[in-house]
């Protein structure tokens, strides 16, 4: 039986709680019930404040788990939510492997990296889960001409899930627009995921991401991220206010 999963604001925008997401997610496909997915991290929470098209998507998603450190610190230590930080390049694989052990495998699209990039991800979980159906790739540097034949392909190809990889907020942006071409699967806005996976990058080792620094890392393989990272302590201070402000009301009204 479908369950709404539990719902917490992180400034404003929402953020759903759950034990099991890649479940949850399967349950949606045995239903044919069409599900936006959005990884929510600091960063795009910070780009939500100033681009309302993009916090109106997030608003309007199926399913907003929270992908970044600053996100589930939020929950935890504001909330008092007991919530794992759930990212989204590994929901995105255990999914990948779960479809692959379903007796009748669903039909998975990859979209988005540059030219080779979601196809070389789509070979390499062929090899890793055989039962994988990947039915096809598409770059996501294209004419808007060729826009139209992807329109085309997966409204013929009718995949029921289909990962996007296009950066934020482009990805969740395109996926709020299109998603009625097939309106019964599962998107999911999965970021660099196709360069970890097609091998062109790395992700942080386990002990820095353990530590809530994978941000780190990432800044050291892409040096021209700075300006975006300055979110983390924007993100950091609105916290703080927020806190504050809550202290304050909850006093007032004591």
């Amino acid at each position: 039986m479908y369950k709404s999963p539990l719902k917490f604001s992180v400034l404003g925008l929402p953020v759903h709680v759950m034990k099991n997401y890649p479940n949850w997610l399967l349950e949606c496909l045995e239903q044919g019930r069409g599900t936006h997915v959005v990884t929510l991290n600091a960063e795009m929470t910070m780009q939500a404040e100033r681009n309302l098209s993009l916090a109106g998507v997030i608003q309007n998603a199926d399913l907003v788990i929270p992908d970044g450190a600053g996100v589930v610190l939020y929950l935890q230590c504001l909330l008092r939510q007991e919530v794992q930080r759930c990212p989204g390049i590994e929901l995105s694989e255990n999914l990948l492997q779960e479809l692959g052990q379903l007796k009748t495998a669903p039909k998975v699209f990859f979209y988005g990296g540059a030219p080779g990039v979601a196809a070389t991800a789509a070979e390499f979980w062929q090899q890793q889960v055989p039962g994988l159906n990947i039915v096809g790739t598409h770059s996501g540097y294209h004419s808007p001409e060729e826009e139209e034949i992807l329109q085309q392909t997966l409204t013929q190809l009718e995949p029921q899930v289909i990962f996007v990889g296009l950066g934020v907020p482009r990805q969740e942006l395109w996926i709020a627009k299109n998603r009625h071409w097939c309106p019964q699967a599962i998107w999911i806005g999965v970021g660099g995921s196709f360069d970890i996976w097609s091998g062109t990058k790395t992700r942080a080792p386990r002990w820095l991401a353990n530590n809530n620094l994978e941000w780190l890392y990432r800044l050291y393989q892409e040096p021209w991220r700075w300006r975006r990272m300055l979110a983390l302590p924007e993100f950091v201070l609105k916290a703080c206010v927020y806190r504050l402000i809550v202290k304050n009301v909850n006093g007032a009204e004591c």
